[in-house]
This record gives C-alpha cells, sequence and structure tokens, in this order.
C-alpha cells in the first residue's frame, strides 16, 4: 500500500505518535511519504493520512479531494467529526484493513456578476459549508432563492449553507439541525437574524441556491470552509453540490452516533449519572 501524509500544525512533527505511525506503517513494507501540495501526490497512491484535527483535513480534503484521494483522518487535535480516529486505531485499522471508503457531499461555490470572479479564490470546493457574513456593524438583508423560487428575504448577521458534515460544525452553532453524515440534504441557517420566525430549512442536496444581499456597508464576506474572501451587493453567490464526492476512510469501530456523546456529549443526562 502506498500511503502519502499531510501536516499543516508544524507541532505536530514533535509529536512521539506521529514519528511511531509512520515508522510501523514503514515497517510493514507500506511506502509511507508526506506532501504539502497536490502535485506531490505520486502515481497509485492509495491514500492520503491527514495529520491533526478537522481544520487541518479540510485543508487536505481541498488539496486532493477533486482527484479521488480517499482521506483517513488522524487525530492529534481536539473535537473531530471528520478527524476522529487515534494514531494507535489508525496504525491497527491499516495493518488489518479493517477500514472502509464513505462517500460526503461537497459544495461548489461560484460567483456571479460585474467583475466578479468564477469561483471564490482558486479553491472554490467546500466539506462544510458556504457562508455568508457582513463585513461591518450593518445587519445584511440576504435574498435566497431555491432551485429559482424565492425565500423570505433574512435580516442576519449572516447565513451558512451546510452539508450533512457540516451540520455538526458552525451549523450547529446557529441552531442548525444534527444530520447523519449520509444524509442527502443541505441546511440553509441564518445567522444572528433578527426575526423570531426564522428558522434553519433543508432543502435536497441537489438544490440550486442562489445568494445575494444589501448591505449598508457595500460589502460583505463570504467563506468556504475556512476560506474566505470580500464580495459585493451586486454579485449573486452560486452554490450546488460538486460533480464529485469526497472520500472518506472510515475505520470498523468508528460511530458517528459515538461520536456525537464522546465530543458533544450529546443526550446526556446529568441528572441521572450513574442510576
Amino acid at each position: 500500500m502506498k500511503i502519502a501524509y499531510f501536516i499543516l500544525n508544524e507541532e505536530i512533527r514533535q509529536d512521539e505518535r506521529l514519528a511511531s505511525l509512520v515508522n510501523d506503517l514503514r515497517s510493514a513494507t507500506f511506502e509511507v511519504y508526506e506532501i504539502s501540495a497536490k502535485s506531490e501526490v505520486r502515481p497509485e497512491t492509495d491514500l492520503l493520512l491527514s495529520m491533526g484535527g478537522d481544520g487541518t483535513f479540510l485543508a487536505a480534503a481541498h488539496l486532493v479531494a477533486d482527484i479521488g484521494l480517499p482521506i483517513l483522518g488522524v487525530n492529534f487535535g481536539r473535537i473531530g467529526f471528520l478527524c476522529e480516529n487515534r494514531p494507535e486505531d489508525v496504525r491497527k485499522a491499516l495493518l488489518e484493513g479493517a477500514f472502509s471508503i464513505e462517500y460526503r457531499t461537497v459544495l461548489n461555490a461560484t460567483l456571479k456578476g460585474p467583475e466578479a470572479r468564477k469561483t471564490i479564490g482558486m479553491l472554490p470546493y467546500s466539506v462544510n459549508e458556504v457562508s455568508l457574513h457582513r463585513a461591518g456593524s450593518s445587519v445584511l438583508g440576504i435574498n435566497v432563492m431555491i432551485n429559482g423560487d424565492p425565500l423570505p428575504t433574512y435580516w442576519a448577521d449572516g447565513l451558512i449553507v451546510a452539508t450533512s458534515s457540516g451540520s455538526t460544525a458552525y451549523s450547529l452553532s446557529v441552531g442548525g439541525p444534527i444530520c447523519m453524515p449520509d444524509t442527502k440534504v443541505l441546511i440553509i441557517a441564518p445567522i444572528a437574524p433578527h426575526n423570531l420566525n426564522v428558522r434553519p430549512i433543508v432543502v435536497p442536496e441537489t438544490a440550486k441556491i442562489d445568494i445575494s444581499f444589501i448591505s449598508r456597508d457595500g460589502k460583505a464576506l463570504m467563506s468556504t470552509d475556512n476560506r474566505t474572501e470580500e464580495i459585493l451587493p451586486d454579485w449573486t453567490v452560486h452554490v450546488e453540490m460538486a460533480q464529485f464526492s469526497l472520500k472518506r476512510v472510515r475505520l470498523a469501530q468508528a460511530g458517528f452516533v459515538k461520536a456525537l456523546t464522546s465530543r458533544l456529549f450529546w443526550g446526556e443526562d446529568i441528572r441521572n449519572n450513574g442510576q
């Protein structure tokens, strides 16, 4: 097996678990090498190890998701849903072949309008969410079209369009629902809406979503996962499902509900602990 690995946080290089994992895999006759760019991926590479937390996993996905290379998250961070596996569990699973590939929805964001860039930066793809934020102190008036049908205008600090993978990320913090990773939906969730009647809405992942805004500040910020740039009111952001999926390596013993309870203490009832 040929395995690449990716590191974003240089402090992880000092973690003895990293060297132990790499050395053990090499001792098992695996070819293991490090990359920092897509161009460094060698032919016939089987998978990419993302060494860090969910932020590192997202960065790794932005590097290789569109070439179909499966990614296995090795957690050296804190909370991890995409990157949930301990180094010792990864070592055992790879040596035993106890893993499978699952497919996660990826979003593609395109800017339309006078002098708008064709895509948001050089990397238009998002695994978790595409989000719009106010750039100053003024509230945004956000207009959303779903397959050409308008929603009522949101007056809010911003708006999130999240995948099922992103349901436990930014969307969760603004009251969005938690979705199982294989649920074929997108979540549209306002950020701090100035309206008691506004709630997140769930739409099919095949929906084509167009977002425009008005603002006294004359601009807003658009984010695709962890990348942000400024956009103008006469631009429209078009969000739809990308033509490829993220291949994520899942270990045999891993489970989404288990991750919810261990990381977010979902469903924990402190009144009846120990009873």
